[in-house]
């Protein structure tokens, strides 16, 4: 498990740097996609509950440290979202485009949804999305489609990446 943990923090941080210093510097896309919250989907779906909410942890941790969030959102919204993907381990076909795709869009709507119960509690510092929102249904699309590319392109670290039958899920 401290192996690919190890992967994923290295595979994570990769990500975390393309999104916050790449995606985020082009004027033309509306929203940055979060390239982040598909790498912890596919490592959650593929380890289970327990790995789900640590590389969920783990990546917001990165990206609370890069962004000008409140330090910590990321790091509870990740994490929760992390381990509800990680109930679905081994259960889910994530071969095809449409299943990952479908996973992206519900991870984006679980983090929206967070995120304005979460501004309910801290109206000044947290701002929710506005679910009809060009920036929003952007990142909505852009995660879906992207999803099964992500998938794909993690599915080649699959020997570092994921746990092996006997270990902690």
């Amino acid at each position: 498990m401290i192996k690919s943990l190890l992967v994923f923090v290295l595979v994570s941080l990769a990500f975390v740097l393309f999104e916050t210093s790449i995606l985020t510097n082009l004027l033309f896309l509306p929203s940055v996609p979060d390239l982040l919250l598909l790498c912890s989907l596919y490592v959650s779906v593929n380890n289970g509950k327990l790995y789900g909410a640590s590389s969920g942890f783990i990546s917001g941790f990165f990206l609370d440290f890069l962004s000008v969030s409140p330090f910590g959102l990321n790091c509870l919204l990740r994490t929760i979202i992390g381990y509800v993907a990680g109930i679905f381990s081994k259960s889910l076909n994530i071969v095809g485009f449409f299943i990952p795709a479908f996973l992206g869009i519900l991870a984006t709507l679980v983090k929206a949804l967070l995120i304005w119960f979460i501004s309910i509690f801290f109206v000044n510092s947290v701002n929710s999305y506005n679910l009809l929102s060009v920036q929003f249904l952007f990142e909505l699309g852009a995660n879906a489609i992207l999803t099964p590319f992500v998938f794909k392109f993690l599915g080649i670290f699959d020997k570092m990446l994921l746990l092996e039958p006997g270990e902690i899920k």
